[in-house]
């Protein structure tokens, strides 16, 4: 039933991101017919704008007699229905009369509608008719002509300036345009308009000659406008490219911070915080596997916690047997003389000796596993770590008198710690020392930036490295120099590594520089002192 959910999570997951990229795919094609559909108008707006800047131009500095005439003459030679109407009296929207106060001509199709302001009045030129052809494009060509034809040169390029041009660049010449056949020239000496289909793309532009023979008015070229600009091609692309890459971007950034928080908790997990939990939020396969992680972690905590009990438990329940035992030993002691006897008796109590001790730490052990693991912090106070190494070198030397066991001169270091922990882990790497060095045991402390080092080295055999990460598991003896003869349970380095961990340090071994033997470095991280 899992394995189902979890194909049917992903299979909901990708048709998400199926929609999704669907959904950016339609968006593309609603706005590349969007822009389609304004290069059309604005196409259609530039073609226009010259027939219907030219008329309007001409209206403004007329007289009302004069309009009419002009009006009348002009539809009949561009077969077009002209009509002048008061601005307010058309039925106009707000965005096509802000079109309209901007110049811009607004165009309808189907059947063809032009309306343009005229310049400074308010009134509005209407042009109404079926189609375009060609006449209306002559026709344009030779009003322009005959409105040009009266003035002089200065005073046509002034008034060619004048117009809105749109789509056909307007140019004036002193002579004819190169490449024109004997048809043409004669077309131009009889006053009409010659047209001119040039370039691949056919771009097509119109000449005709003025009145007086002295200039050559050419419109165009204007090319055609099927395709898209660059300019409207870019932004498209630019709009698509960021879509789908906030649409990734999101879709990732969820997945990436659920499993960057299941990452953190697994972390912490493995550091010994297991009362670590992840945040379930949803109910997909990421959910799935934080509900399943978090069920990992209870367990996990409650083995940890039921072992830890159950040491403590077993600890303390063979004390009481052990003090019976130690208590029967010294009264069979106190009822007889006999050496034989007494000897045993000796060796029985020594043995009784060594399991208290076990017993002990075994406690101990037990007691920094449930701390460490609980998340619990430490009760720190400042520690001075040269007057701690001398009072375990004062505790121990006495009971290795054959060794030297002395401090490296150094400064003055302190540090905030848990005092007895510290002391204790320090006490059982000097003692490990002493058990298995020659003759010297060196104590070193080294004050760093961001951390106190504390060194133990022995002149002893050493550690092999492929053994290095196993001395500090419980009960773990390398070899026979490390039975219960030499002295030791085992559990001395995994206190040593338990208070470590409790202080957000490490503990270290490899080998001794100076002395060959064994070195094992503490590595406890300063901390800030508590207000």
């Amino acid at each position: 039933m899992r394995r189902v959910l979890s194909h049917g999570s992903f299979l909901r997951f990708y048709l998400l991101l199926g929609a999704a990229l669907l959904m950016v795919f339609l968006i593309a094609l609603g706005g590349r017919a969007f822009i389609e559909q304004v290069s059309r108008e604005d196409y259609r707006e530039a073609l226009t704008a010259l027939p219907m800047s030219l008329m309007t131009q001409q209206l403004a500095d007329s007289t009302p007699r004069e309009r009419q005439a002009k009006l009348a003459g002009w539809a009949e030679q561009l077969d077009m229905q002209l009509t002048l109407l008061p601005l307010e009296d058309a039925s106009l929207s707000y965005f096509e009369r802000a079109r309209l106060e901007r110049g811009k001509v607004l165009v309808a199709t189907s059947p063809w509608r032009l309306q343009r302001r005229l310049p400074g009045q308010p009134w509005l030129l209407q042009a109404d008719f079926p189609y375009w052809s060609e006449r209306q494009w002559h026709a344009t060509i030779e009003i322009l002509g005959a409105w040009l034809s009266p003035l002089d040169g200065n005073e046509r390029r002034e008034r060619l300036g004048a117009l809105e041009q749109g789509g056909w660049p307007l140019s004036l010449t002193d002579r004819p345009p190169a490449a024109l056949s004997e048809a043409q020239r004669r077309q131009l000496d009889r006053g009409e308009v010659v047209t001119r289909l040039r370039g691949e793309q056919l771009s097509i532009s119109f000449v005709y000659q003025l009145s007086d023979g002295s200039q050559w008015l050419e419109v165009g070229p204007a090319a055609g406008g099927s395709v898209l600009p660059l300019n409207l091609h870019l932004p498209l692309l630019m709009a698509l490219m960021v879509v789908l890459a906030l649409i990734i971007y999101l879709v990732m950034r969820s997945i990436e911070s659920r499993m960057a928080r299941l990452e953190l908790a697994a972390t912490r997990i493995a550091s010994g915080r297991l009362e670590t939990r992840v945040k379930v939020e949803s109910g997909d396969f990421l959910g799935r596997l934080g509900m399943a992680f978090n069920g990992m972690a209870n367990q996990v905590q409650s083995l940890l916690r039921g072992q830890q009990e159950m040491i403590r438990a077993v600890s303390h329940e063979l004390r009481t047997p052990v003090a019976r035992i130690r208590f029967a030993v010294q009264m069979v002691e106190d009822m007889t003389d006999q050496p034989a006897i007494r000897r045993q008796l000796q060796g029985i109590d020594t043995d009784i000796a060594e399991l208290d001790e076990l017993i002990d730490e075994i406690l101990t052990y037990a007691r920094l596993g449930g701390e460490t693991v609980n998340g619990a912090e430490l009760e720190t106070s400042l520690v001075e770590c040269r007057a701690m190494a001398e009072r375990v070198i004062d505790s121990l030397s006495p009971l290795h008198e054959g060794l030297s066991i002395t401090l490296a001169p150094g400064p003055d270091v302190e540090l905030l710690a848990e005092p007895r922990y510290l002391q204790r882990a320090l006490q059982n790497l000097v003692s490990n020392a002493c058990r298995h060095g020659q003759s010297k045991v060196v104590i070193g402390l080294w004050d760093e930036p961001h951390l106190v080092r504390i060194d133990v080295e022995d002149d002893g055999p050493g550690i092999p490295a492929d053994a290095r990460a196993d001395v500090f598991k419980p009960f773990a003896r390398l070899d026979d120099s490390r039975a219960r003869s030499s002295g030791g349970y085992g559990l001395g380095l995994s206190i040593v590594q338990k208070v470590m961990a409790g202080h957000g340090g490490s503990v270290t071994v490899d080998t001794s520089p100076s002395l060959g033997g064994a070195r094992f470095t503490l590595l406890i991280p300063r901390r800030e002192s508590p207000v």
